[in-house]
């Protein structure tokens, strides 16, 4: 892996883990191994180093999803095998954790990314649900984009009360709900 390859991969993992005020260009340099001068000569500081590491975490999220949400199969069997997909649940999302950083959010570059990312995973929901209402798999009253928010909702508020209860209960219970309320097909 190259050097600046490293550095990102070492910012990705620190931001998840300690955010973007507990990252320091000192740890993000230990971590990948590189000295000052490296992370200089790839990036112009630590927004910018920031910024790749946030759309290479977005595009592998867009990724992830998107390997299991274009499978094939009806619209509903798609949408649960992305909510049932293997997840590092306590860990949480890290491009759901970026929403809670305050210097991310505060800087429109940097959350540029997180938006984008939430943008489109709603509508690729969105698109999956109306595939399913067109197919008569979902009642013709469903709200695809409106039903898209409350999936990705539901995701990103499992995490919140996993972590929080320090069980992954809370997350697969959402979970199920969730699947239960799409699984009634009546108008």
């Amino acid at each position: 892996m190259s050097t600046s390859e490293r550095l990102i991969e070492a910012t990705r993992d620190l931001l998840w883990e300690r955010g973007y005020v507990g990252t320091s260009p000192r740890a993000i340099q230990q971590r990948a191994g590189a000295g000052q001068g490296s992370m200089y000569h790839h990036f112009s500081g630590k927004p910018d180093l920031a910024l790749a590491a946030i759309q290479r975490t977005a595009a592998e999220l867009r990724a992830t999803a998107e390997a299991v949400l274009g499978g094939e199969g009806p619209a509903y069997r798609r949408v649960e095998a992305y909510l049932l997909r293997e997840r590092d649940v306590l860990r949480g999302c890290p491009v759901g954790r970026l929403t809670m950083d305050p210097d991310v959010i505060a800087d429109d570059v940097l959350r540029a990314p997180v938006d984008e990312t939430f943008d489109w995973l709603r509508g690729r929901l969105a698109r999956i649900l109306q595939e399913g209402v067109d197919a008569g798999e979902f009642a013709p009253a469903l709200d695809p984009p409106g039903t898209a928010a409350a999936i990705v909702a539901t995701v990103q508020g499992g995490y919140v009360l996993a972590r929080a209860s320090g069980s992954t209960a809370a997350f697969e219970s959402a979970v199920a709900g969730l699947l239960a309320l799409l699984s009634c097909r009546t108008a």
